[in-house]
């Protein structure tokens, strides 16, 4: 039986990311014209939902994954293995940049290259060091995996070739 996953690292997300939502918000209304006049009611009720969906961000790093949780009203949560992680990537927009933000996309195998990232994760404090340590521990977890299976054949293929010299000493016997 595996041991459980222990807790490598938490990662804690910027404050300003509830300033950053709160605008990209505003910034939306003005792209759709016609919903302009919903701006003052927007930052009204906003503000709460807001505050609630940073409260419930959650991203920790454990020895076998990348665990995720946001959400207030959609709650989501997600569990990527790190063998499964194909990349991390940053994005930043002139908004990100303008709150001091960036956004770490998570792509794993096995995803379209149309789709959109398994998930990205806005905000995160000293994003390219927690990247840099996810990066670390998917090397770890990989390179235990191989070794285990490179292990497990070997042993595999022992046990065949056993069974092969017996045989042969049976047939050498009978003759």
């Amino acid at each position: 039986m595996t041991e459980p996953a222990k807790t490598l690292l938490e990662a804690s997300f910027n404050p300003k990311i509830k300033s950053y939502l709160l605008w990209y918000g505003v910034l939306m209304c003005v792209v759709m014209i016609f919903t302009i006049p919903f701006i003052p009611i927007w930052l009204i009720f906003a503000s709460y939902f807001v505050n609630k969906y940073f409260e419930r961000l959650h991203c920790e790093l454990t020895t076998r994954s990348l665990k995720f949780n946001k959400g207030y009203i959609f709650r989501t949560e997600k569990t990527i293995p790190l063998d499964k992680i194909q990349d991390l990537t940053f994005k930043e927009g002139p908004l990100l940049k303008a709150f001091g933000l960036s956004i770490l996309q998570i792509e794993t195998a096995g995803s379209s290259a149309s789709a959109s990232a398994d998930l990205s994760l806005i905000g995160i404090v000293n994003a390219s060091d927690f990247r840099d340590k996810v990066l670390d521990q998917r090397d770890v977890v990989t390179e235990n995996t191989s070794s285990a299976t490179s292990s497990d054949n070997s042993e595999n293929v022992l046990e065949v070739l056993k069974d092969i010299r017996a045989s042969l000493e049976r047939i050498e016997k009978s003759k």
